[in-house]
């Protein structure tokens, strides 16, 4: 699975008091909840939609519980390809880590399940940090190759061809 983190600049949050407007403005800012009027991709408030809930009751909520998907289903009141649509932008931040479940007759045996990275949205970010950080330092060397590339002179502007009818003095669509 690629790594993908929206970076915006945005002042810290710190003087907001209210977790759940903190965790909103923080899950729209890094690309998890949609931009839209007020935050909003959706009718009603953000609290109310299933990817915001997803993160606060559930993997907030019980941050060392290892989900199911179709228990998370359930808990949401949604169906497990909406869940997993929303694990899967969890899975992509890196916040979220997969763990098997002990096989046995009362647990379905060897099925996958979804935690928050370490119990800890900190520790959990920590990974996320520095998966930005390792792009980052990509992009870098990319640029730095382009700009050797360029001060080489090995770029050379493009020709622009004519369609082979008006280059041969066809009509070319014209009359």
């Amino acid at each position: 699975m690629g790594f993908d983190l929206a970076l915006r600049y945005s002042t810290p949050l710190t003087p907001i008091s209210d977790v759940d407007e903190v965790l909103g403005e923080f899950l729209r800012l890094v690309g998890y909840l949609p931009n839209g009027e007020e935050g909003r991709g959706m009718e009603g408030p953000i609290s109310e939609s299933l990817a915001y809930r997803l993160v606060r009751q559930c993997f907030l909520g019980e941050p060392n519980r290892a989900w199911q998907p179709d228990e998370l289903a359930v808990t949401l009141k949604t169906t497990k390809p909406s869940v997993y649509r929303h694990i899967n932008k969890l899975k992509s931040l890196d916040l979220l880590e997969e763990v098997g479940l002990p096989t046995g007759r009362d647990r379905g045996g060897g099925r996958k399940a979804y935690r928050l990275r370490y119990g800890n949205i900190a520790r959990a970010w920590d990974f996320t940090e520095a998966h930005a950080q390792n792009a980052l330092r990509r992009y870098r060397e990319t640029v730095n190759h382009l700009q050797a590339l360029i001060e080489q002179g090995a770029t050379v502007p493009p020709t622009v061809k004519a369609p082979a009818a008006r280059a041969a003095g066809g009509r070319g669509g014209e009359r």
